[in-house]
């Protein structure tokens, strides 16, 4: 079902476990030529161990907004609220990231580094293997763990980098688009894990994707965003439990629900495609 207001209060029950209220994104100097407003007064609820997608064209402002609340950088205008906490930097404790790109370092074992996370999250040592293992065999790569990550192939770094994400033992894991560099087949089976770690784990996960498939099979709900200046068009509710199974993608309710997708972000690629050669031709 969608929702034609851009906010929805969680549920009653449901604590909400990341609060954005009134967030905006500038970048250049106000009100000159080179300004670019990212994000536009967005404000939106994540309920604790939902997950969600921010789904929209590129350069729509999803990467910003994700990382605004984790930390990497603060917003313009708004506040954003992990629990009870501002957001006024990284938040180690409470949050993880899992990235496009691998972070794993090429000189260290998985295991290292696993350890060199732990050590900057100041985690018990006494601690460090049994994370390490745990995690790793949650993701099927607790073989790997000797392995260096140049001996692995992209999908299994991936794996490897979740496997880090759920290691840190963060209740949110922000994910910026972490399985777009991946083949088709790749990315369902590691969507199959992550719909399987929701549901055994509980995380509260934010995704970033282009992926109308990815975000309708991931998602409790989808917020589909407009193109720039970043605002939320639409929420699409995805009410099916977790974990799901590849035969969801057969069903007539998947089929409805990414065709709902499509027509709500046709206009808005048209729109990121005409603002792209605009900026082209300003630069020739």
């Amino acid at each position: 079902m969608s929702e034609s207001t851009p906010f929805r209060a969680a549920a009653a029950g449901r604590p909400v476990a990341i609060s954005i209220r009134n967030v905006s994104q500038r970048f250049g100097d106000a009100g000159s030529p080179n300004e670019v407003v990212a994000v536009d007064d967005m404000s939106l609820d994540v309920r604790r161990g939902e997950f969600v997608c921010l789904l929209g064209p590129s350069g729509c402002g999803k990467s910003t907004l994700l990382n605004i609340v984790g930390g990497l950088f603060p917003a313009t205008d708004g506040v954003v609220m992990v629990g009870d906490k501002p957001v006024k930097g990284p938040l180690p404790r409470d949050i993880s990231f899992v990235f496009q790109e691998s972070t794993l370092f090429p000189w260290y074992t998985i295991r290292e580094n696993f350890d060199v996370a732990f050590k900057f999250q100041n985690v018990a040592k006494s601690e460090w293997a049994s994370r390490t293992k745990q995690a790793l065999e949650a993701v099927n790569m607790g073989a790997f763990i000797d392995h260096y990550p140049n001996q692995l192939s992209v999908g299994m770094r991936q794996r490897v980098n979740l496997a880090r994400g759920i290691a840190l033992g963060t209740d949110i894991i922000l994910m910026d688009e972490p399985f777009a560099a991946l083949d088709e087949q790749t990315r369902m089976v590691l969507g199959e894990d992550l719909s399987e770690l929701l549901a055994k784990t509980g995380k509260t996960i934010v995704f970033v994707t282009h992926s109308l498939a990815e975000a309708v099979f991931l998602s409790d709900r989808i917020f589909v965003m407009t193109a720039r200046p970043g605002r939320i068009k639409s929420i699409i509710e995805v009410d099916e439990p977790h974990p799901r199974s590849p035969d969801f993608m057969l069903t007539p309710k998947f089929s409805e629900l990414r065709n709902q997708a499509y027509a709500l972000l046709r206009d808005e690629v048209r729109q990121a495609i005409a603002l792209a050669r605009e900026a082209e031709a300003a630069h020739a």
